[in-house]
């Protein structure tokens, strides 16, 4: 139903991206599989969710990446559930305001489902753990997006149970 590992990266590949994007979705994919496995959640779309997060930056590495491959995922017919993972990685998601603010289409980009969730989480976590959170917030807050940050520490204390002790720095 959704594409496995080797179509994924075949996909990363034809979008342009480049070899750290796709180190960096192997790293993400890595830990957020293990908490899915963890937490419950559809393996197999987290496992595509995450290899295929980033595939937007294959165009732009601009915040609008997650908009960006959203409508290439589309526009090759994948399942909605996987676009809307892509679309919804970013931080700890986009809301209305922000989206108008930062030039997106003006929808909320805050991720919903589980596996929407444990994408998101495992992109702020995976390398840095909870000083890549923490510098994450830091950075929204001087950006003037308390919001924003205040959601990437709500996350992080929803999604914490899902990480996998040996994921925990």
């Amino acid at each position: 139903m959704y594409p496995d590992e080797n179509e994924c990266l075949e996909l990363l590949k034809k979008a342009g991206c480049e070899e750290n994007v796709i180190e960096h979705v192997k790293m993400v994919t890595e830990l957020a599989v293990a908490m899915a496995e963890k937490c419950g959640a559809d393996v197999e779309l987290v496992r595509a969710g995450a290899l295929l997060h980033d595939i937007g930056r294959g165009k732009t590495h601009g915040i609008d990446h997650a908009v960006v491959g959203a409508e290439m995922l589309r526009k090759w017919g994948y399942p909605e559930e996987l676009v809307r993972i892509v679309e919804r990685h970013i931080g700890a998601g986009i809301d209305e305001k922000e989206a108008e603010k930062l030039g997106l289409p003006v929808k909320s980009y805050i991720p919903e489902t589980m596996e929407e969730k444990i994408v998101a989480e495992a992109d702020n976590y995976a390398g840095e753990g909870e000083d890549g959170i923490r510098s994450l917030a830091e950075r929204l807050i001087k950006k003037g997006s308390p919001e924003a940050a205040k959601r990437v520490l709500r996350l992080h204390e929803e999604m914490k149970p899902c990480i996998p002790e040996e994921y925990l720095l």
